[in-house]
């Protein structure tokens, strides 16, 4: 059982579980939300990338960092956020991550090591470099994995991070969550190599691709490469291939692929899928599965309930947090 489960336990297993449900249900909720008019300006949902987002974060301990995308809200679920925090950010609301003006695309949770999400297209890439460096400068026991899409793997920032990285010997992971489009581009249509992570090779690193809707091998697979940057061998560039069921944002009209697509990708549900590797393990039966669901829901209502309840921010502070 040990080596099908990647060495973890039942317990770890049934919590990526229920994170991997909570992502789920909060960005459909949020989704209702926003078509209701309570929550405004865009967001970029996840659904269908939970196995990445939970095998990848369950890879790391507490102290690691990590640095997100415009779609993050999974990354930080993963980390270890607090549903109505990031809910209330969602609304505007003081009470939210980074007190309501961040909103969906700049989450940000440095108590559980959540760096930032970043509206940029490999944004966080370079950033990444510099958290590396500032670990490697300072000698703590500690990595960085840094969370893009595939359409950010065709920015100069990327090869420029990579590069420095790799001369560096940096303890960072470089994530990349390839969900086939960067907006409306196929990755066909955009990348010669079948596997993103053939560039590794460039940079003398390792790189190895994953099967993103497999959480457990995404968590055996980012195991190693965290355990290789903490000992001092350097970056690992790690691919997860996945696939968005939702459109880039809400603008989306999503003329770009067709439905028997989506159909084919959501077969490959990664939720559905752990679930059904518990169960059949003996690890979780029906009834266990379905009080996990309740609980799930019960937390995203309360959380909708606190950010509702939330003051707004008030205007005397529009200021703060202002650098320049």
């Amino acid at each position: 059982m040990n080596d099908a489960f990647a060495g973890l336990s039942a317990e770890k297993l049934q919590e990526m579980l229920h994170q991997m449900l909570l992502i789920r249900s909060f960005e459909e909720s949020a989704e209702q939300l926003y078509f209701q008019g309570m929550i405004h300006g865009t967001m970029h949902l996840s659904i269908g990338q939970e196995g990445s987002a939970v095998g990848a974060c369950a890879a790391l301990r507490a102290e690691d960092y990590i640095l997100s995308t415009h779609r993050g809200h999974g990354h930080c679920i993963a980390k270890g956020a607090r549903a109505g925090q990031m809910m209330a950010e969602f609304f505007g609301k003081e009470t939210g991550y980074c007190r309501g003006r961040g909103g969906s695309m700049h989450m940000a949770d440095v108590d559980t090591g959540n760096l930032g999400a970043n509206g940029i297209v490999a944004g966080g890439v370079p950033m990444a470099a510099g958290v590396g460096l500032s670990i490697q400068m300072q000698q703590q026991d500690r990595v960085a994995l840094v969370f893009f899409g595939d359409g950010a793997a065709n920015e100069g920032a990327f090869h420029e991070s990579l590069n420095l990285a790799a001369i560096w010997n940096l303890p960072v992971i470089y994530f990349c969550e390839n969900n086939q489009y960067a907006m409306s581009m196929s990755i066909f249509k955009a990348s010669k190599v079948e596997n993103l992570s053939e560039r590794a090779a460039a940079y003398g690193i390792p790189g190895v691709t994953v099967d993103g809707n497999d959480a457990i091998e995404v968590y055996r697979v980012t195991r190693e490469a965290v355990e290789r940057a903490r000992n001092g061998g350097g970056p690992t560039l790690v691919e997860a291939k996945t696939y968005r069921w939702k459109g880039h944002s809400k603008s989306d009209k999503q003329r770009y692929r067709t439905k028997e697509e989506v159909k084919e990708w959501q077969e490959r549900d990664p939720v559905a899928r752990l679930a059904q590797r518990l169960l059949e393990a003996g690890l979780l039966d029906e009834e266990a599965l379905a009080r996990v669901q309740v609980e799930v829901e019960e937390e995203i209502a309360a959380a909708i309930e606190f950010a509702k309840e939330s003051p707004e921010p008030d205007p005397a502070t529009i200021l703060e947090g202002v650098y320049a």
